[in-house]
């Protein structure tokens, strides 16, 4: 997974990472980080306690943001009615639809999503051959193994401490 490995973060891992003041982790690997529209979306369209430091952050760091036929949807939903549009899952969809572009159209390319959210371990989720999926936690865990970082345990101690209801899920299982 050298240089052809793009990293796709859903929301979770970007809110504990805001929490621990550790968002430039994700730039460790060296590899592009990809935000979907959708997650954006998520990150920022209700005042919390991340969401204006995830904002800034993606615009002071130029993040590349991955337009989305879900988001799209989502957006002409909310303008026709607004009580039905869906909110749920609609990052993951959104990143599942660009794993699904990754294996169609780049097949050079690997995706690594990262994810925080306990049901997407459990969930049928597609992931195509050229794709991996990775818990916040594991990527903590990497990143420790790889020496660019000195412990994920106080990178997962201070999203906690900061207020960040961070998972308890091991993924892979131990």
């Amino acid at each position: 997974m050298a240089a052809t490995a793009v990293l796709l973060p859903d929301a979770g891992p970007f809110i504990t990472l805001a929490y621990a003041d550790a968002l430039d982790l994700l730039f460790k690997p060296g590899w592009p980080i990809v935000l979907v529209d959708m997650v954006l979306h998520e990150l920022t369209r209700s005042p919390t306690p991340t969401s204006e430091k995830l904002a800034r952050w993606v615009a002071d760091n130029k993040l590349s943001i991955r337009t989305t036929r879900t988001f799209q949807h989502h957006q002409q939903t909310l303008l026709a009615t607004p009580a039905a549009a869906r909110t749920a899952n609609l990052g993951e969809l959104a990143i599942q639809e660009t794993m699904n572009d990754f294996a169609l159209n780049q097949p050079q390319k690997t995706g690594v999503f990262l994810f925080e959210d306990h049901k997407i371990a459990r969930a049928s989720f597609l992931v195509p051959d050229n794709c991996r999926k990775i818990s916040t936690r594991a990527f903590l865990l990497f990143l420790e193994q790889q020496g660019w970082l000195a412990s994920a345990a106080e990178i997962e101690r201070r999203a906690i401490l900061a207020g960040r209801n961070f998972s308890r899920l091991r993924f892979p299982p131990e």
